[in-house]
């Protein structure tokens, strides 16, 4: 037996009424966010997302916000075409743009105007507008204890690996490994944490 789910993913008529319903100028209707969004997502204790925040939040996808954890204001936050987790004791800056899919771990440290998307307007054909061909996703994980400076960019599909430094201001276009320091455009890596000297490494061009 199909599921109310399936029902609508396969009947392309009723999908479109229901995304009617839900969406409104790429945002969630005003009664999505008041009598849906608060029992679909989840929201730990002390967890604190300031007011001026944007929360573009749609009930098909999951978005969960650890213990603890801070979203400053003027940031957005959205999962209309991918889940958004954060993790516990983690601080989103002002004016970060987190579009899933997204996971960030705990102890991550976001600093202001970064950008962090797991979406990619496809462009393959030139007769069509980027805008009007269709997305393309590719999941971003940041592990625990992730520090990354300002006005960075982190690429779909990227992995951040445990207590690594991203620079401010890079460009993040490939994964980085784990105790790592990376910055430019793009990213690269100029320090490794050395465990039998407890030094942060310089790594030779």
């Amino acid at each position: 037996m199909m599921s109310i789910s399936d029902k609508i993913k396969s009947n392309p008529k009723l999908k479109k009424l229901v995304h009617w319903m839900l969406v409104s100028s790429y945002k969630p209707r005003l009664w999505v966010r008041i009598f849906i969004n608060p029992f679909k997502h989840k929201r730990r204790k002390s967890s604190v997302v300031r007011w001026k925040t944007r929360l573009d939040l749609f009930p098909f996808n999951k978005f969960e916000l650890g213990e603890n954890s801070l979203i400053e204001d003027f940031s957005v936050i959205n999962n209309g075409v991918g889940d958004v987790f954060i993790g516990s004791d983690t601080i989103v800056g002002i004016s970060n743009i987190i579009i899933g899919p997204v996971e960030i771990g705990n102890n991550v440290m976001l600093a202001q105007h970064i950008v962090i998307s797991g979406l990619n307007h496809g462009y393959s054909d030139p007769v069509i507008p980027p805008s009007k061909q269709s997305v393309v996703t590719a999941n971003i994980v940041i592990e625990d204890d992730v520090w990354i400076g300002a006005n960075s960019v982190v690429t779909a599909g990227i992995r951040i690996g445990k207590h690594s430094v991203v620079g401010g201001g890079s460009v993040v276009t490939n994964d980085v490994p784990e105790y790592c320091v990376v910055v430019g455009n793009p990213a690269r890596i100029i320090k490794r944490f050395n465990f039998e000297t407890a030094t942060w490494d310089k790594i030779k061009k």
